[in-house]
C-alpha cells in the first residue's frame, strides 16, 4: 500500500457502513480521501475524528444518482486536489420492491435504486477516468462494491430490483475492464462481492422484519469488506484482482 500514500481516493457512500469503513482505512494508510455522501454531515464528523492520521478525509455532498451532483463533485476534486488515483463505487440502496405488487409511490424508490446502483457506477467511473487521463495517471484503480447477488438470482420476494442492479454492476465491471484493455490502459478494475454484511441498508430501505432477518443469519462486518479492498489495492501494479467474493461461514 505504500505507493498509494499521498494519492487521492474518492469513496462514494462514505457516511456509514462499508463506505465509512473503507474511507477510514484509506486515511489510516496515508491516502487523501474524498468521501461523497448525501448525508455529508456524517462524513464531516468522521473527518474530525480522523484528524492527525497519516492521510486526510474531505467531505463532499453528492447524490451519485444525480448527474449534476456527480459532475460537480469530481470538479471539486479537480479544482482542490488535482486528480484522482482510486475510485471506490460503494454507494447503494436496496428498496423492498415486489415486482408484481408495486404502487406508484414505490416506482420512485425503484428508479432511485437504478439511478444510484447503476447510473452512479457509470457516471462516477467516467468522471474518475476522465480525471485520470487529464493528469496522465495510468496506474489508477476502480473498485466496485458489488454483491453476491450480482452472481445469482435470489428467491426472496422484494429483492429482485436490487438483485438486478448488482447483476448490472457485474457486467459493467467486466465491460469497463475490457474497454480499458482495448485502450491499452493500465487502470485496474475490481469487483468485490460480499454476502450479508452488518450495515443498516436493509432497515433503511424499508424491508419488513429487517432486524430479525439480519439477526438470524451468518453475517460479516463492514471491515471484512474493507480488508478485500486493501488486498486489491496492495497487489503489485501488474496484478489485477478482478473479482473477490466474501461470504460469512455458514451462509446458505
Amino acid at each position: 500500500m505504500d505507493r498509494w500514500e499521498g494519492r487521492v481516493a474518492v469513496v462514494t457512500g462514505a457516511s456509514s457502513g462499508i463506505g465509512k469503513s473503507i474511507a477510514t482505512e484509506l486515511v489510516e494508510r496515508g491516502m487523501i480521501v474524498v468521501g461523497l455522501a448525501r448525508r455529508v454531515e456524517l462524513v464531516q464528523d468522521l473527518s474530525k475524528s480522523l484528524a492527525g492520521r497519516k492521510g486526510k478525509l474531505h467531505a463532499v455532498k453528492a447524490d451519485v444518482g444525480k448527474e449534476d451532483d456527480v459532475v460537480e463533485a469530481f470538479d471539486w476534486v479537480r479544482k482542490n486536489l488535482g486528480g484522482v488515483h482510486v475510485l471506490v463505487n460503494n454507494a447503494g440502496i436496496a428498496p423492498h420492491a415486489p415486482l408484481s405488487n408495486l404502487d406508484r409511490e414505490r416506482y420512485k424508490a425503484v428508479q432511485t435504486c437504478l439511478d444510484t446502483n447503476v447510473m452512479g457506477v457509470i457516471m462516477c467511473s467516467n468522471e474518475a477516468i476522465k480525471l485520470m487521463r487529464e493528469n496522465g495517471i495510468d496506474d489508477g484503480h476502480i473498485i466496485n462494491i458489488n454483491s453476491i447477488l450480482g452472481h445469482f438470482i435470489h428467491t426472496r420476494t422484494g429483492i429482485h430490483v436490487y438483485n438486478a442492479t448488482k447483476h448490472a454492476v457485474t457486467v459493467l465491471t467486466e465491460g469497463l475492464r475490457r474497454e480499458l484493455l482495448e485502450a491499452k490502459s493500465k487502470i485496474r478494475v475490481t469487483s468485490i462481492s460480499p454476502g450479508l454484511v452488518r450495515t443498516n441498508i436493509a432497515e433503511s430501505s424499508g424491508r419488513p422484519n429487517a432486524k430479525e432477518f439480519m439477526a438470524n443469519r451468518p453475517i460479516i462486518r463492514a471491515d471484512d469488506v474493507t480488508s478485500s479492498v486493501i488486498h486489491a489495492l496492495a497487489a503489485p501494479p501488474d496484478v489485477q484482482i478482478a473479482e473477490v467474493i466474501v461470504r460469512p461461514v455458514g451462509e446458505p
